[in-house]
């Protein structure tokens, strides 16, 4: 009987073995090798995420105010934009900066507005509006912020909130109980400013925030802007002291001011106060119901 040679069975078995531990071991390096490049290659990826993310940051804070404020650049008379009646005025501010403003005198028994318009372009845009709160008697005091065209300076809160004491101071001679402060957009923060410091006889906000820090939060949701913003015109924490009578006009379809920031500056105002909701308006909608809201001066102003 022949019996295999048991030597060469296991010389066999043990070249085999060693050739699999070589095969696992290079199979092991080669994985080690790849794990080390991808991590490399994470590390440097999250690196200029990072970088990336400190630039956009630097540059929103850098660039706040060229992203807040878009002055006209050409001053247009109100003639020219059917505004025959209106005076051109020019008044000058507590810290020296001079503005220029529309005036149109009202009618007998009228309410005199003291109008401050939003970031973009200058009073002739409104046109529309002011002829018809002039055809309905009302006067109009409207001003053009500094840095914008016809006005010295340059924008900022300090400075628009500074614009807006210098027209309330100005008033051309009409009682506190004659005026009525509007605002649009941007401008709703320097009306309520004004409101939580005098007594008008009633505020009006087309499109209004709770405060620019919550709408650039809205937009900018992947920075921390609350922290970062120098004007962020905190109408949330001014209007508790307004005490005049409140009228809050907003689209459902606003894109630029969500209506939810105008409905939480209006769950912290006092009574009276009203909310004109325009559904289906964008921004600006008061312009959808101007009869409305004089009618709601007449009565306000009446009381």
């Amino acid at each position: 009987m022949l019996i295999p040679a048991k030597t060469t069975h296991k010389g066999r078995a043990r070249g085999g073995v060693a050739k699999v531990d070589r095969r696992q071991s290079g199979l092991a390096g080669e994985r080690f090798a790849m794990s080390k490049w991808a991590r490399t290659v994470m590390i440097g990826l999250l690196g200029a995420f990072a970088l990336l993310y400190a630039v956009a940051l630097a540059a929103l804070y850098v660039g706040e105010r060229k992203l807040l404020y878009f002055p006209n650049a050409v001053e247009v008379a109100p003639a020219s934009v059917g505004l025959p009646n209106a005076k051109r005025l020019h008044l000058t501010t507590g810290d020296g900066e001079r503005l220029l403003a529309w005036y149109i005198a009202p009618a007998a028994g009228k309410p005199l507005i003291l109008y401050f318009h939003g970031n973009g372009g200058g009073l002739d845009l409104r046109a529309e509006r002011f002829n018809a709160f002039a055809a309905a008697g009302d006067g109009l005091l409207a001003v053009e912020y500094r840095g914008y065209a016809g006005s010295t300076g340059a924008p900022s809160e300090v400075g628009l909130l500074a614009d807006g004491e210098g027209i309330e101071a100005t008033r051309l001679g009409f009682p506190p109980g004659r005026i009525v402060l509007m605002g649009e957009s941007l401008g709703s923060g320097v009306a309520v400013a004004l409101a939580a410091r005098h007594a008008p006889a009633a505020l009006v906000l087309d499109s209004p925030y709770s405060s620019i820090a919550d709408v650039a939060a809205a937009l900018f949701w992947m920075f921390p802007v609350r922290a970062l913003m120098r004007d962020a015109f905190r109408s949330d924490e001014r209007i508790a002291r307004v005490v005049a009578p409140l009228l809050i006009v907003h689209g459902t379809r606003d894109d630029a001011v969500p209506i939810r920031l105008a409905e939480k500056l209006f769950a912290l105002a006092h009574e009276p106060k009203d909310f004109i909701r325009v559904e289906g308006g964008g921004h600006l909608a008061l312009g959808m119901r101007i009869p409305e809201v004089l009618a709601w001066i007449d009565r306000a102003t009446r009381r």
